[in-house]
């Protein structure tokens, strides 16, 4: 929610900082082709007001646009990091198993978001719990490798299935 709470003509003055922070948060004081009076920018800076200035009106426009980009909510964009098929499972004690895999694509990171997929549906998310090369602990394994894989929550893994892992990463939407 954009609001002007003044606008006028003239150099950008201690007063115009005084009245954007009176009570408000979130405040850009914009000037075009105009001076700073003394003292302005500290007191700027103390009282958290941002100023936007250019001599150059697009370069203005440019900036009072990615400030205002700055106040939409970023979007939530996911990115495929790899995929594994389970080729074996392996029984590892009393409800607990672990899905021999090939890494098909990309990378298999421990600890980051993955989806188990059967015949194309998604049947479980939660994270990679464990990953293993052979007996070893493994960070991460790319494709190509076999691997042992456990992902959290999880334990009725069935050949075929596969693992996908992947991040969410923020989008920062643009006004264009």
């Amino acid at each position: 929610d954009i609001r002007v709470i003044d606008h006028g003509v003239g150099h950008i003055s201690k007063s115009d900082i005084a009245l954007a922070s009176a009570g408000e948060t979130d405040v850009t004081i914009v000037g075009f082709n105009v001076r700073l009076d003394n003292g302005v920018q500290s007191q700027a800076k103390h009282h958290n007001v941002r100023i936007i200035q250019h001599n150059i009106i697009y370069e203005l426009l440019d900036q009072v646009e990615e400030c205002m980009a700055e106040l939409l909510e970023p979007e939530l964009s996911e990115k495929k990091l790899g995929a594994a098929e389970i080729r074996q499972v392996f029984s590892m004690g009393k409800n607990r198993a672990v899905a021999g895999c090939m890494v098909t694509e990309g990378t298999i990171n421990r600890n980051r978001k993955a989806r188990l997929l059967r015949n194309g549906e998604v049947v479980h998310e939660s994270k990679i719990d464990t990953l293993k090369r052979f007996k070893d602990d493994a960070k991460e394994v790319r494709a190509g490798f076999e691997c042992g894989i456990n992902v959290d929550g999880y334990d009725d893994y069935e050949e075929g299935d596969i693992i996908e892992c992947f991040e969410l990463v923020e989008i920062r939407p643009t006004l264009r």
